[in-house]
């Protein structure tokens, strides 16, 4: 990987990404909810903002970007239905941004105009609150069948793809994926791994989406295992994957 990609901590369990590339002076930073981090972790790294990218309109990503663009006449890119986009991006639309290409994903679901940033050289995707370690967002403008079609998009990538995402809760999705699929070994496994590395105060974020294809059951509502979990605690007979996969997103709301 060319790209270095740096964590920025802000409010309770929220990752702003800021990537760069080596020895360059020049810094992009996607989702920056919070501007002071941002600023301290530019100074830092001696590092000049040269562009924002935001995955969707929620507050805690696009909070920091009126902050940040004083004093600087940088491009924003993001849907256009956000008010600080000045270049507008959609599906299937390329950028060159430290000298590499971001494909443009539409991931409708989380919220009717969230995008993700593909970087297939890397090979990373910036998913905003699409995908996360163990689970994926809250349905709160799309429908299930949207979101199932965004996160299967997303499975289609290359295994060895790092995913950033933009929350620290994989320890939670995870005790609720060990509810749906008791008897699967990986994740048994990674429950134990995150376990440690919570203890030693890591983030769990990047991680590859092989990781999830194993173990998180919103990938995975395709399975007999996954459909077999919601069949019986629904009550009902559900022969399609997205069927499967509202029944788990409606079970995790209230687990």
């Amino acid at each position: 990987m060319s790209l270095i990609v740096d964590r920025i901590n802000a409010f309770s369990d929220n990752y702003i990404w800021l990537f760069h590339q080596p020895g360059s002076p020049s810094a992009c930073v996607v989702d920056p909810g919070a501007a002071v981090a941002v600023e301290a972790m530019l100074s830092r790294c001696n590092l000049e903002l040269d562009a924002i990218l935001v995955t969707h309109h929620h507050a805690d990503h696009v909070g920091g970007i009126d902050a940040l663009l004083n004093n600087r006449s940088i491009p924003v890119y993001g849907p256009g239905t956000i008010a600080q986009v000045t270049q507008p991006v959609c599906e299937a639309d390329n950028l060159v941004l430290m000298g590499t290409t971001f494909k443009i994903m539409a991931v409708p679901g989380h919220t009717l105009d969230h995008i993700a940033f593909l970087a297939p050289d890397e090979p990373l995707i910036f998913c905003g609150d699409t995908l996360f370690a163990g689970g994926c967002g809250r349905l709160f403008e799309g429908t299930p069948q949207q979101m199932w079609q965004s996160l299967s998009r997303i499975a289609q990538l290359p295994a060895n793809t790092q995913v950033y995402c933009a929350h620290e809760y994989t320890q939670s999705n995870l005790r609720f994926a060990s509810v749906v699929e008791p008897d699967n070994t990986a994740l048994s496994n990674r429950v134990a791994e995150v376990r440690q590395q919570r203890l030693r105060d890591e983030a769990t974020v990047p991680f590859a989406l092989a990781d999830e294809l194993a173990t998180n059951p919103f990938l995975r509502a395709n399975l007999a295992s996954v459909r077999h979990a919601a069949i019986e605690h629904s009550g009902r007979i559900l022969e399609e994957a997205g069927d499967v996969f509202q029944v788990i997103r409606d079970w995790k709301d209230h687990f």
